[in-house]
């Protein structure tokens, strides 16, 4: 079975960090583009950040720039989302997913073909 796994979601203080991880079983991830999404409630999912199949290209949004990085190591099949001084508006559902042919810009995710189930993050005091 074909799945992505998104594992290190939680609770933190505004200004702390969250590492996020996206592991896959059922393929290899060599030859995926690799995004992360997220949707808070009562809002769109938007893109986060994006790293190309080799891991020489990476795309962030605006609002997350400076903050968070993407890296992956397809050694272990993964791919992580470094999240560093969180803000409450960093609140959301985060997904990790899957593109084979990436032929639209990174964050238009009907182009994305495997998604994960979503990990809460919650930014408060």
């Amino acid at each position: 079975q074909l799945q992505l796994v998104e594992s290190g979601g939680g609770l933190v203080q505004p200004g702390g960090s969250l590492r996020l991880s996206c592991a896959a079983s059922g393929f290899t991830l060599d030859y995926y583009g690799i995004g992360w999404f997220r949707q808070a409630p009562g809002k769109e999912r938007e893109g986060v950040s994006y790293i190309s199949s080799s891991g020489g290209s990476t795309n962030y949004a605006d609002s997350v720039k400076g903050r968070f990085t993407i890296s992956r190591d397809n050694a272990d099949n993964t791919v992580y989302l470094q999240m560093n001084s969180l803000k409450p508006e960093d609140t959301a559902v985060y997904y990790c997913a899957a593109v084979f042919k990436r032929d639209k810009k990174w964050w238009w995710s009907p182009q994305y073909d495997y998604w994960g189930q979503g990990t809460q993050v919650t930014v408060s005091s």
